[in-house]
């Protein structure tokens, strides 16, 4: 149950779907032009909690970059300098928000919680989830059972791991989940319980700035010329999106070996939603070729959060990558 103690939590806007208000000349949302301040205050929070309220964007989570991503990072870090913030609600666009998440997850060490949420429906739209998201979100946030946790996802009552979660609709008020792996707890009004937490964390100390890491996914007959101008293009990184146990047709082989020979690293992940990449078969194109050839099994790591892993790896000068991808 919460903890009724005063509690002081900064929610950190960056815009979104949940800092929207129609556009009176074209009649559609335009995201990101609340400011935090003007969302906190339509909250009804507990009279323990204290939401301080800092603005660093205002942009639909569309525009963030790893520009946006280092100067949310550095944010945080600067609040938790302050012992006696209990936690930290990033407000979020829904389209990039478990790349921003995951992204946390990997560089802030504190113990103390960082909770991303958003919403599906803006603050002025019927049956809108902005502010029931936010309010949770900054309860969970002020809850001690939410620490060394990592950074979490609350979405629609639940409580998502970083790591896992995914959007999984387009619209619908329910729009992530955790594909095999379920929410860790929920927040029920003003209760906070928690049924499960990560095993293991993993946090990076980063030297510089984030690279340029690609994202190719396969289809049936893709080739290879898109590894390659990845690898031409200056990309330090490179994420290979296959089919079932890392399948990729063998025509893109000719790229991944060019991407090689030049010093890039390349992940394999799998498109399905659950299980993991992993040698079974020994054709051409299979996990087993393209491991022979010095590409990293990404096992069960979705593409996207393989991208913002590998980008943070090199970023933070790990030497051994593949053996990161094991967790």
């Amino acid at each position: 149950m919460t903890n009724q103690e005063d509690k002081r939590v900064v929610l950190i806007s960056t815009g979104g779907t949940i800092a929207s208000k129609r556009n009176p000349e074209t009649g559609l949302l335009t995201a990101g032009v609340l400011t935090g301040e003007e969302l906190s205050e339509m909250c009804d929070l507990p009279s323990h909690i204290q939401a301080e309220v800092i603005s660093v964007f205002q942009i639909p989570s569309n525009h963030m970059t790893f520009e946006h991503l280092l100067k949310l990072k550095m944010k945080i870090e600067e609040v938790f300098k302050e012992d006696n913030v209990a936690g930290v609600v990033v407000t979020h666009g829904t389209d990039t928000l478990e790349e921003t998440a995951y992204f946390l997850d990997l560089t802030i060490s504190d113990e103390r919680p960082v909770v991303v949420t958003g919403s599906q429906r803006g603050p002025t739209v019927m049956g809108t989830d902005a502010f029931v998201n936010l309010r949770q979100a900054i309860i969970l946030a002020s809850d001690i059972q939410s620490r060394n946790m990592g950074t979490v996802v609350l979405f629609n009552e639940r409580i998502f791991s970083a790591r896992y979660v995914k959007k999984k609709h387009a619209s619908n008020v329910a729009g992530f989940t955790s594909f095999g792996f379920g929410y860790l707890g929920i927040v029920d009004q003003e209760h906070v319980f928690i049924y499960q937490k990560p095993v293991k964390r993993e946090t990076y100390k980063l030297k510089e700035g984030l690279p340029a890491v690609e994202l190719i996914k396969c289809a049936l007959g893709s080739d290879g010329k898109f590894v390659q101008y990845a690898a031409d293009a200056g990309a330090k990184g490179i994420i290979v999106e296959a089919p079932g146990r890392g399948h990729a047709p063998p025509a893109i082989m000719d790229g991944i070996n060019y991407a090689i020979h030049k010093g890039i690293p390349i992940v394999l992940t799998t498109s399905g939603e659950e299980g993991e990449v992993k040698v079974v078969y020994d054709f051409p194109g299979s996990a087993y070729d393209m491991e022979k050839k010095g590409v990293i099994l990404g096992r069960d790591y979705d593409s996207k959060k393989a991208r913002i892993k590998l980008a943070v790896l090199l970023s933070a000068g790990v030497k051994n990558i593949k053996e990161t991808f094991t967790y």
